[in-house]
């Protein structure tokens, strides 16, 4: 779009009118071509033949194991090459009949009926070893199923079928627990025949037959939900032809036009959405006789006609998406955002002489409240604000937001209360207080651990996420996507220091958060009822259920973010070198609080911004089910959205916004880890340093963080997470309470001394991990748990060491009538 400013202000009426008229014609045209593109589906179906069977046996079992298909007859196994062109033929006998399979692509069970009735009475894993198949029995089940079908989600396998007189019955075992038990479940009350049964997305969905003429009924289970009836299948399901694929789909093959071809249809499990993606060619097969999934799709075999010769043909159906490439305009408001990037660290590397530590670090302790303030934030809405909140808002509803409400009220304690005790020591390192307070080896492994949590759990998540969501938008590989981020930041960290960190912080705000608001505009404008049906859509499916005030550790509660704030927020702030670090950067102990507040304002607004857009997402996606890729990601959608519905050049916006919420966060991470390896490493182990050379050790530390960061979010992409936003939650519990704890006990009582805070440290670790091993609590409350395990357990032990003097207490803590005696 051509910019207003370049049609010139003059006086000349008509010439503005008309520079107005160009830029609204070319909005519109952006704005049709996007909706035009609504009419497709983002994926399409191929079918591809598989090699014949060269048997004149028929009526197989078909099942995939370890990513091999493998066709069981009732005497002979066959299994399929990898290039899908031949099959050989392997030793098998399993001795009793196989009724059916299960399996998701990389486990595999059989159902076996050794009764001439049919009834399923155990079942076997199977695996193969050296070529060949190997069984290993699962325990009998409960009672005998007859038309019964089996799914595997996660290490659950379940199981549901009919028992005696015509009984439901549902069951679930732990496959891979050392001794496996049957656990028996409420079973779905539904009249009509069970034809599918498949696990995704933490439930269990099942298939049943209707009256003809209708579509089959689907219905959903959960543990906290039991049997749940979901929107009716838009026809008749083939039986056992239904797949998980990506983290929310299910694909089946549907009778939706009488004698027609079966078509291959989606069902999204969090919108509750059908979609077409195809229908299977006429190639002289008639009935499907087994299916499993395969690839991207399902391997079926069919019956051939009897004109044909009759037997069994084997095909391929699978799913491919399409593509998206960025525009020139795109590319060139991406490059000019990471210029500019750069040339920020190369304005104030120039301008400062780098002789001071305190410059590289706090800036000299010149930033401006309002621009500390804003970096706090804009170094707390990082990828995993920008893309993963979202994609949680999408998924579930407004809870988590609960946290950002509660947390605003802890931060008026931390700017009354804990700001000013730190701000006065004059500290470059939060950590060297932990040494003041109680000893140099207590602060030594705090920093040790802070940096550590950094590099490994929170930089790489950050660098992660939005190389997932490039790599959606562009096409280019996720390695190359960490590495863009990372050597950018790497290099404007190391260059600026904090100055640069704060004001490039400042700039990317503005960015990302202009990103977000035209994001909900435009998916307002693109939702055919505009805000009324985005609300509406929203209050029927719940999605903006702020709080949930049930006493369940095991959900997001609001009990559970009072506890978070009060101990993430309140408690684990003055820990945190990378907010603490701009908060020490103010010009003084007022500004330092006035810093805080501005954090406070923009948080809730802000907060709405990114849950909305989720919420927004989620009614586009409803009515648009076809709009959407099976293939991805949930963390995947918002920038799925970018990619497939934007325009060009405003998609390149929203892509520098997301660049701007990681590369705010790492330059953050970046510089903190620096400093503390300079200030309460590198000064404490070389004698008498040189400011400048701390400085320039500073900035190896920024190059050397930047690498470890890059080189752990590389090893992420090998795993399929389901929710980085859980992941870090919970890393951040599990590693991060302790020391934090530390912080409580030094600044609010005047008993608790090294010995015994040491001992509070490793206990919560432990026991933490104990809770997290055991699945006792929602991952929310590990942080909580670990400090205040720290506290009791620390300040407990240590009345069984020697007080601190009070002389030494003097403006440590918070009480400001402790005076030296």
């Amino acid at each position: 779009m051509k910019p207003l400013a370049s049609v010139g202000v003059t006086s000349n009426l008509a010439s503005i009118q008309n520079g107005f008229l160009r830029c609204a014609v070319t909005l519109l045209l952006m704005l049709v071509s996007a909706l035009s593109a609504n009419a497709e589906n983002l994926v399409s179906m191929r079918t591809s033949e598989v090699a014949t069977l060269p048997t004149a046996e028929s009526s197989f079992r078909l099942l995939t194991v370890a990513g091999r298909p493998l066709a069981l007859g009732r005497e002979t196994a066959w299994l399929l090459s990898e290039d899908r062109k031949t099959w050989t033929r392997i030793d098998w006998h399993a001795g009793v009949p196989v009724v059916a399979t299960a399996g998701d692509s990389r486990l595999a069970f059989l159902l076996l009926a050794p009764q001439p009735d049919g009834a399923v009475e155990r079942i076997a894993a199977i695996s193969l070893v050296a070529g060949k198949p190997v069984l290993k029995p699962l325990p009998a089940l409960p009672k005998p199923l007859t038309a019964a079908h089996a799914t595997v989600h996660k290490d659950t396998l379940y199981v549901a079928g009919s028992g005696a007189a015509d009984t439901r019955h549902f069951f679930s075992i732990d496959h891979a627990a050392v001794a496996p038990v049957w656990t028996t479940l409420p079973a779905p009350i539904v009249a009509g025949e069970l034809t599918t049964l498949v696990g995704q997305t933490n439930a269990v969905f099942a298939t049943f037959t209707s009256d003809a003429g209708k579509g089959d009924r689907l219905f959903r289970w959960a543990l906290d939900t039991g049997w749940i009836e979901k929107s009716p299948v838009p026809g008749a399901v083939i039986a056992g032809t239904a797949r998980a694929i990506g983290q929310a789909h299910i694909l089946l093959l549907v009778h939706d036009d009488g004698d027609a071809a079966p078509k291959l249809k989606s069902f999204h499990t969090i919108t509750g959405s059908w979609a077409t993606l195809g229908a299977l060619k006429n190639t002289g097969t008639t009935a499907v006789r087994s299916a499993t999934a395969l690839g991207n799709g399902i391997l079926l075999e069919q019956e051939r006609a009897a004109t044909d010769g009759g037997g069994s043909a084997f095909s391929l159906v699978e799913i491919e998406s399409s593509k998206f490439l960025l525009t020139l305009l795109d590319w060139v408001i991406i490059i000019v955002y990471l210029v500019s990037m750069l040339s920020m660290g190369l304005y104030f590397y120039l301008r400062e002489k780098r002789m001071s530590t305190s410059d590289f670090f706090v800036g000299g302790r010149t930033i401006p409240f309002w621009a500390a303030g804003v970096s706090l934030y804009a170094a707390n809405t990082s990828s995993i604000s920008y893309i993963a909140i979202p994609a949680k808002a999408f998924e579930t509803n407004w809870q988590y937001l609960t946290n950002n409400l509660v947390a605003v009220l802890g931060l008026m304690f931390v700017a009354v209360w804990i700001v000013p005790v730190l701000r006065r020591l004059d500290l470059m390192s939060v950590f060297q207080y932990l040494e003041t307070r109680f000893h140099p080896l207590i602060r030594t492994l705090a920093s040790a651990l802070f940096m550590a949590v950094q590099i490994g759990s929170r930089m790489s998540v950050i660098l992660f996420l939005p190389s997932l969501a490039i790599a959606t938008m562009t096409g280019i590989d996720v390695t190359w996507s960490i590495l863009i981020m990372g050597v950018f930041t790497m290099i404007y960290t190391a260059l600026g220091g904090m100055k640069a960190v704060v004001w490039t912080d400042v700039v990317q705000l503005i960015v990302k958060m202009g990103g977000i608001f035209f994001a909900i505009g435009f998916i307002v404008y693109m939702l055919d009822g505009g805000v009324g049906e985005l609300l509406t859509v929203a209050r029927a499916e719940d999605k903006m259920k702020l709080f949930d005030f049930s006493w369940d550790l095991t959900k997001a509660t609001v009990w559970g973010f009072v506890f978070l704030v009060l101990f993430d927020v309140v408690l684990t702030f003055p820990k945190d070198q990378v907010l603490m670090q701009r908060v020490l950067s103010t010009k003084s102990d007022k500004d330092a609080g006035r810093s805080i507040w501005t954090l406070a304002a923009i948080m809730i607004p802000g907060g709405f911004m990114f849950y909305m857009v989720g919420t927004a997402l989620f009614a586009y996606y409803k009515s648009h089910p076809e709009r959407m890729n099976p293939l991805l990601t949930i963390d995947a959608t918002f920038p799925l959205f970018i990619a497939a519905e934007l325009p060009t050049g405003i998609r390149g916006l929203i892509i520098a916004g997301i660049l701007a919420a990681a590369m705010a966060t790492l330059s953050s991470i970046m510089n903190s880890v620096a400093t503390l390896a300079s200030v309460d490493f590198y000064e404490k182990w070389v004698k008498a340093p040189d400011p400048k050379t701390s400085v320039r050790f500073a900035e190896a530390m920024t190059v050397v963080t930047g690498i470890l960061g890059m080189g752990v979010a590389l090893v992420l992409t090998r795993y399929d997470i389901h929710s980085l936003f859980d992941i870090s939650i919970e890393l951040a519990g599990l590693l991060g309470g302790g020391f934090a704890g530390a912080y409580t006990l030094g600044m609010f009582t005047r008993r608790a001394n090294w010995q015994g805070v040491a001992i509070g440290v490793a206990i919560s670790i432990a026991l933490t991990t104990t809770a997290w091993t055991m699945k006792l609590v929602h991952p929310y409350f590990y942080l909580a748990i670990s400090i205040f395990i720290c506290i009791v357990v620390g300040y407990i032990a240590s009345w069984f060491f020697p007080a601190p003097s009070a002389q030494s207490l003097v403006g440590l803590t918070i009480y400001e009538n402790h005076k030296k005696t």
